[in-house]
């Protein structure tokens, strides 16, 4: 059990990934930062999906700047600057793929 947690572009290619664990709380942060705690489901997430416009990604990225002080230092252990890092480059490959697709529409 864990959160699997995927992102799409709009020919439905996996573009974002992240995992954690069953027990690892870093899951809720991504899950709050998208504001999509209903689709946190304790040990994993509840296997829904939804679409996120660019300022939702924006607004998360934002946040994980602000919660973060947007300081990439070595001073946490491994495992948090793992899943800091892989939260971030979650929403920032979701917020490249949304620019990028936006300007073919």
């Amino acid at each position: 059990m864990g959160h699997d947690i995927s992102g799409y572009n709009k020919a439905g290619e996996e573009i974002a990934y992240a995992r954690f664990s069953m027990g690892n709380y870093n899951a809720t942060i991504l899950y709050s930062l998208l504001d999509a705690n209903h689709y946190y489901a304790g040990v994993s997430g509840s296997g829904g999906s939804a679409t996120f416009s660019i300022q939702q990604i924006e607004k998360a990225l934002n946040a994980y700047k602000k919660l973060y002080n947007n300081d990439d230092s070595k001073s946490e252990s491994d495992l948090i600057n793992w899943d800091q890092n892989q939260i971030k480059n979650f929403i920032l490959n979701c917020l490249a793929t949304a620019r990028k697709e936006k300007k073919r529409m």
